[in-house]
């Protein structure tokens, strides 16, 4: 069912989650504290390193139905919406906690045996640093006017450093 996708244990097409693992996996987090849906997202993203975002479609209808059946409450803060757990929503997760444990022993086994949560997310917030300076490299090189671009050797060291990181990460990814 899951292969090994280019840049990971799945490809990007496949879903991270079963149909109506969210609501188990949301709960989880709002049993921690109460969050607001973009903290929700960002905070799994994190947990998953990068590889994984849930969408705002999937997240907030799913709060909503968690609303609905009395699990979660929600209040407006500011310029937010948080929620938070009610007991409710607290013994429906100890009633399921077998549940949550293989949605979370399935997240793990997806992602590989390899998968430390701590490593992942330093690695994902290094490539989110590099993607950051490549984009403020670019702009300091179109706001140079021209002067790194009119430089040969500058360019050439530039583009060699590009090539050979590329190079090496392809070489990596293929000896995986």
């Amino acid at each position: 069912m899951w292969h090994r996708g280019p840049f990971g244990p799945w490809s990007f097409k496949e879903r991270m989650f079963e149909k109506g693992d969210l609501k188990y996996v949301i709960l989880g987090l709002l049993a921690e504290k109460p969050r607001h849906g973009y903290e929700i997202i960002r905070d799994l993203e994190e947990k998953l390193g990068g590889f994984y975002s849930p969408s705002p479609g999937a997240v907030y209808p799913t709060l909503q139905m968690l609303e609905d059946m009395s699990y979660v409450s929600s209040r407006q803060q500011d310029s937010k919406r948080v929620y938070e757990i009610s007991e409710e929503g607290r013994a429906f997760l100890v009633e399921h906690k077998e549940t949550l444990d293989d949605i979370q022993k399935r997240m793990h086994s997806r992602l590989g045996p390899w998968f430390d949560e701590a490593e992942v997310r330093e690695f994902a917030d290094e490539m989110k640093l590099f993607a950051h300076d490549m984009k403020d490299f670019t702009k300091m090189f179109a706001k140079s006017q021209g002067g790194v671009w009119r430089d040969p050797v500058k360019r050439e060291r530039i583009r060699e450093v590009l090539k050979r990181t590329r190079e090496e990460i392809e070489q990596i990814l293929r000896s995986a």
